[in-house]
């Protein structure tokens, strides 16, 4: 493995786990969200009320969307820059 494979093996490991640890600092979701359900209290009646309130929330779908395109860019990428060998460099 030469110093390019390198660089992008890391880079491509890298992205994924950035992805991943995105994913458990937004909870853990299995679907990506935009709006959430949310039970408001009404201070007056007493009353609860569930509206939703826009808010993105990063699910695991995206994460294995941006792992997958990340992995096949490095395998591609990881390919092009092999070492060739001795008999076709002449």
């Amino acid at each position: 493995m030469n110093k390019k494979q390198k660089i992008v093996l890391i880079s491509t490991l890298t992205i994924v786990a950035t992805s991943l640890i995105i994913w458990l600092a937004y909870g853990a979701e299995f679907f990506t969200k935009t709006q959430v359900l949310v039970e408001q209290k009404d201070e007056l009646f007493g009353w609860t009320e569930k509206k939703w309130v826009d808010k993105f929330v990063w699910g695991l779908d995206l994460s294995a969307v941006i792992s997958g395109v990340a992995v096949v860019a490095g395998a591609i990428t990881f390919f092009i820059f092999r070492n060739k060998p001795k008999s076709e460099r002449n």
